[in-house]
């Protein structure tokens, strides 16, 4: 989930003490230097905007049954197949 991109944004965040402590000493374990967090918050804030996606898409079918979800599913698989064999 690397950016490849040069720009950045700066940003002024707050966090508690504890959470400070915590995340700096799991990077200086791990031998990861000051700079690094800013690549850890990036990369943290990216998991957890794809988490958040992924229950937003989860719960959009939360009222369909089990087997009806199943059948969607495989649907799309199979299609997905298909559309990369024609391709090849």
């Amino acid at each position: 989930m690397s950016d490849t991109s040069s720009e950045t944004t700066r940003w002024s965040v707050s966090v508690s003490k504890k959470t400070d402590i915590a995340v700096r000493t799991f990077l200086a374990q791990r031998g990861m230097k000051k700079g690094d967090l800013s690549k850890f918050i990036e990369e943290a804030v990216k998991w957890r905007l794809f988490e958040q996606t992924m229950a937003e898409a989860r719960s959009a079918f939360d009222d369909m049954p089990p087997d009806d979800l199943d059948d969607l599913l495989r649907e799309a698989v199979t299609a997905t197949r298909q559309d990369h064999t024609h391709e090849a």
